[in-house]
């Protein structure tokens, strides 16, 4: 089992910034994959970015520039930063731990008002 705590979500202006954050508790198996989802209303779930274990990182292209995602290994917890924030970024991110299961987050709102 695999537990997955978010947080960092909000209301922010376009042009601003946040900095989601995911810590991973329980079982943690190698190879293994964190990435961060999200699912704006009336859409379905997409990637934003993801992590694997042997450091490789995959953005979604259209994010690729503003978004940044980090891993803290001694933490086990995964970061996404998100830059010059769109009113088309709004979604509800989830946290997603790959490893011999899938795991997801319960979800952080971001709203960005233009």
């Amino acid at each position: 089992q695999v537990q997955l705590r978010e947080s960092g979500g909000g209301l922010v202006q376009a042009g601003g910034s946040l900095r989601l954050s995911c810590v991973f508790s329980g079982i943690i198996v190698t190879p293994n994959t964190m990435g961060w989802y999200r699912q704006a209303p009336g859409k379905q779930r997409e990637l934003v970015a993801s992590s694997d274990s042997a450091r490789n990182t995959n953005y979604a292209d259209s994010l690729k520039g503003r978004f940044t995602i980090s891993r803290d290994w001694g933490k086990n917890t995964v970061y996404l930063q998100m830059n010059s924030l769109e009113p088309e970024d709004t979604a509800v991110y989830y946290c997603n731990y790959q490893g011999r299961m899938s795991y997801w987050g319960q979800g952080t709102q971001v709203t960005v008002s233009s």
